[in-house]
Formats: C-alpha cells, sequence, structure tokens
C-alpha cells in the first residue's frame, strides 16, 4: 500500500478531534495537528486542545510542542509536519492529519515558498505598534507599503497583514512576489475530507463552546499569559478580546460576546478557504462509517 495521510480539515467547533481520533484508532496509526495554536504548551483551554485523556488514547504531533516564545511559521510546521509523518510511516502505512490552519496545511500539501527571514528587532516593533493602534493602522500601512497585498491578501487577518508588512518592510518587495506557485510532489498520497455543519448549527456549538470554556477557566488561563500579550502566538481570537477586558476597555461580558462573534467570523473564513479545494471530500461530523468508506474506497482505487 501507497503510504498516505488522511486529512480532517473544517472549521472551529465543527467535531474534528472527535472525528480524527475515531480515525486513527480506525486505522491504528497517530495524528499530526494542523492547528497553528494547539502546538503552544502555555495555553490549552482557549485553544481547543484535545483531552488529556485523548491525548493518551492516540498519539498526537504538533501538540505541546513549542512555547509562546518561539516564532512557529508555515514553512516552520511545512518541515515538522514532514518529519512527524516519515516517523509515523516507519511503523504505519496511513498517518491521520487534523486541523483547522489552511495554510498550514497547504503547506504541508504543496510546500512553501522560500520566503527571506526577517529581523526579530523589526518583527517586535511592528507587532508592538499593532497592538497600540491597531488593524487600521495595519490596514493603511499595507495599502502605503504593499498595494499588491493591500488588493489581494486578507486584509482582515492581523497575522497575514503584519507578516505581509514586516517581508516587505525587510526586504522591499510584496510578500505575494515571492510566491511562485509550483506545488511540489509528495513521496506519500493525500486523502483530503472536509467536516461542516449547516451554518446555524455551527454558530450555535462555536457559541456553547465558548461558554463551557469560560466555565473551565479560561479567564484564569488568559490572566496568566496576559503579561506576555505582545508575542505573536497570543495575537489569537479567546485571548485578545479578554486582553481588552483586563486593560479596561471592555465588560466581561462584551468580551465573552466578541470572542463568539470573531470565533464565527473565523470559521467564516476557514469554510471559504477549504471550499477552494476541489479535491477536498465533504461530510457532516456524525457520518464517520461513510468517512471511513470513503476512504476504503480511495485506498483501493488509488483515486486522490
Amino acid at each position: 500500500m501507497n503510504k498516505t495521510v488522511i486529512l480532517i480539515a473544517g472549521p472551529t467547533a465543527v467535531g474534528k478531534t472527535a472525528v480524527a481520533i475515531q480515525l486513527a484508532k480506525h486505522f491504528s496509526t497517530q495524528i499530526i495537528s494542523a492547528d497553528s495554536r494547539q502546538c503552544f504548551k502555555e495555553i490549552s483551554i482557549g485553544v481547543a486542545k484535545p483531552s488529556e485523556q485523548e491525548l493518551q488514547e492516540v498519539k498526537h504531533y504538533f501538540i505541546n510542542s513549542h512555547s509562546i516564545h518561539e516564532t512557529v511559521t508555515a514553512a516552520a510546521y511545512e518541515k515538522y509536519a514532514l518529519d512527524a509523518a516519515a516517523e509515523i510511516f516507519k511503523t504505519h502505512d496511513i498517518a491521520v492529519m487534523v486541523g483547522g490552519t489552511g495554510l498550514y496545511i497547504k503547506a504541508f500539501c504543496e510546500g512553501m515558498d522560500e520566503i527571506p527571514a526577517v529581523e526579530d528587532n523589526l518583527r517586535n516593533e511592528l507587532q508592538q505598534q499593532y497592538n497600540a493602534l491597531g488593524l487600521e493602522w495595519l490596514q493603511q500601512q499595507l495599502k502605503q507599503h504593499d498595494p499588491l497585498f493591500a488588493a489581494q491578501g486578507e486584509m482582515q487577518n492581523p497575522q497575514r497583514m503584519l507578516r505581509a508588512l514586516e517581508v516587505v518592510r525587510s526586504t522591499g518587495a510584496s510578500i505575494l512576489s515571492f510566491r511562485k506557485g509550483e506545488k511540489q510532489q509528495r513521496s506519500f498520497q493525500i486523502i483530503k475530507t472536509g467536516l461542516d455543519l449547516p451554518r446555524e448549527e455551527l454558530y450555535n456549538r462555536i457559541n456553547e463552546r465558548v461558554d463551557i470554556m469560560m466555565n473551565d477557566g479560561l479567564l484564569e488561563e488568559a490572566k496568566k499569559v496576559y503579561p506576555l500579550r505582545q508575542l505573536n502566538a497570543l495575537q489569537t481570537v479567546g485571548y485578545r478580546e479578554l486582553f481588552d477586558y483586563f486593560d479596561g476597555n471592555s465588560t466581561l461580558e462584551k468580551s465573552v460576546e466578541k470572542i463568539k462573534q470573531n470565533s464565527r467570523h473565523y470559521a467564516k473564513r476557514q469554510l471559504t478557504w477549504f471550499r477552494r479545494d476541489e479535491e477536498m471530500k465533504w461530510f457532516h461530523p456524525s457520518q464517520l462509517k461513510d468517512i471511513i468508506n470513503y476512504i476504503d474506497i480511495q485506498l483501493k482505487t488509488g483515486h486522490y
């Protein structure tokens, strides 16, 4: 059998973890996470990490593997995940990859173009300016310094925008100019599956999950990392909104409502990203038997 990675992608709160664990058990294999925040040891509740029990049931790569003090890029993820897949393939024919970070999944499946390294001083300076001046400042900077990205890039995504700004400030060239768009061939096959729910059901699940996170101690977790709020790893939904509360710029109730709203917006962006991939086969998260049947057929026929 060809070495194969089964991908489970989809929006936040759709139920990817449970399906991935069932699949990993079914195929007696291990999981590579494709979540850009669950890799950080210092944060757990707000990033919906698998539980301790789930982590014991199936070995996971890229969970608790890094510190929030480290810079983890899509290119770094590509190398990490390829190494993890090679490790799994020593003893298994199949690996499971699960997550919602589209750029990381794309890097793993297709490779990343080489983008020049950026000085830490510049990265930290721009991060601090963004923290002080906000999204509108970031949008203006990109319109001024990188009009190409401003016209074509994700202009509501602070992380991508900061990356674009630091590259153009460092090299004088748009980050988009480094993208050759050549897909790299992998030595293994990839079966792509996506999970989705009716919009209202998904949004209800997101809202409920935020309430559960608050009950589980998200406020205390955010308080612990609040002194490090300038770190890139903490520029994320679930923490930013509570930092606003700690700063006295919002009530707790408004901040929690904002987490729900921003999580719904994030889910919508994730779905837009994944729906562009014509190789993705979509399922309801309850359709485990159908997912396994589909994977079995793909494995037998090699049509993927």
